[in-house]
């Protein structure tokens, strides 16, 4: 079962949280999936939403790849939820840990997010930590531009968006995030 673990009315109005547990569960408009730009969804997060979503995720991503090529960082794909609560998947390419650019390559992919999330008219929308784990994205470093990237967003954008749930599955990348919260929100 999933956890709020914080909560925080934005000054735009939207509701941020941080919960604990299995994004696959979250019954909201889009879950963000952590993918690689071939939206081959085979390990971590991508690989336990196209389980729990079932085939129609993957063989969407196919069809998106040879459509539109691969996804960049600014650009996220999208698919429908397939077997999952969430009607859509956003399918965000973080960067990975020495590549560099790191911090601008993560801000585009959540930013872009946000976006696609819009313009998929979603009220609700469910992340992880993108890029922070196999591809080693710092965790604290990456909860600081996350909650900054969010609330510059909508500080910045007209949304329709009503709650961003940050959905963390292991007690470090909750840990870090909790600890950036507390430096960030009090």
């Amino acid at each position: 079962m999933n956890t709020i673990l914080r909560e925080k009315t934005l000054p735009s109005d939207q509701t941020l949280q941080i919960v604990q547990g299995d994004i696959t569960r979250e019954e909201v408009d889009a879950i963000v999936n952590a993918a690689n730009e071939r939206l081959q969804h085979g390990g971590g997060v991508a690989w336990a939403i196209s389980h729990q979503g079932g085939s129609a995720i993957q063989r969407e991503s196919d069809l998106w790849i040879r459509q539109h090529g691969i996804v960049s960082h600014t650009h996220p794909a999208w698919t429908s939820g397939g077997n999952l609560p969430a009607k859509y998947v956003i399918h965000a390419v973080g960067p990975v840990w020495g590549d560099g650019d790191e911090d601008r390559k993560l801000t585009d992919a959540i930013t872009g997010s946000l976006r696609v999330a819009d313009e998929l008219k979603c009220s609700s929308i469910a992340m992880p930590a993108i890029s922070t784990g196999i591809f080693g994205f710092p965790k604290e470093r990456a909860a600081g531009i996350t909650f900054s990237c969010i609330e510059e967003y909508f500080e910045n954008n007209g949304s329709e968006l009503h709650v961003v749930k940050l959905v963390l599955y292991d007690q470090p990348t909750v840990d870090a995030f909790i600890k950036q919260w507390r430096m960030d929100h009090g």
